[in-house]
């Protein structure tokens, strides 16, 4: 059997491995919530989170494709795809342990992670420029901005609904997070 040929297959297998991993870290996230506010029962809440990461590997394509643009240089060779194989590998690796011990990860991060140091250890570029204008300062200041605008929605929420009678509310509010899990 051609090299070439095996090593594309173990990239395919580990890209599809990758995605399998990343599914399950988002999708626990995204439904917990909702389960445990019986806003949906689990299995239908299972369901959605299927169907939303079936249709979100169709539209984040171009996402990503942007996102990993200008982080790292490879060699057009096997050496490159061996290269992106032991980042991907590493990252499944990292998302692995950390499914295992409950902590809270970006896979999307540690992928970023792993072919950034798969690419310095196979003695390619890395564009160090790129991960700090895509990857680090992004991951600092989101959170502040994010944090800053749930303030602000949430202080708007209080003000629109204090006159609201909780049950209707409360019926409300449960399709919205059903909507906004499935986001």
């Amino acid at each position: 059997m051609d090299a070439n040929l095996i090593a594309v297959s173990a990239a395919v297998a580990a890209a599809l491995l990758f995605a399998f991993t990343n599914g399950f870290h988002d999708s626990a996230n995204a439904i917990a919530t909702s389960i445990s506010t019986r806003a949906l029962k689990p299995r239908t809440a299972l369901a959605m989170a299927a169907v939303g990461n079936f249709v979100g590997a169709y539209l984040g394509g171009e996402v990503a494709k942007t996102v990993a643009d200008g982080l790292v240089e490879l060699p057009v060779s096997d050496n490159g795809l061996i290269i992106v194989l032991a980042g991907v590998l590493g990252s499944i690796g990292w998302n692995y342990i950390a499914w295992w011990f409950g902590w809270p990860i970006s896979a999307s991060h540690s992928l970023l992670g792993g072919v950034a140091g798969a690419t310095l250890v196979g003695g390619a570029t890395v564009l160090w420029g790129g991960l700090l204008a895509k990857v680090a300062l992004p991951t600092v200041v989101s959170p502040l901005i994010g944090f800053g605008a749930g303030f602000v929605v949430m202080l708007a929420v209080y003000w629109l609904f204090r006159k609201g009678r909780p049950d209707k509310l409360n019926r409300g509010f449960r399709h919205a997070q059903t909507i906004s899990a499935a986001a």
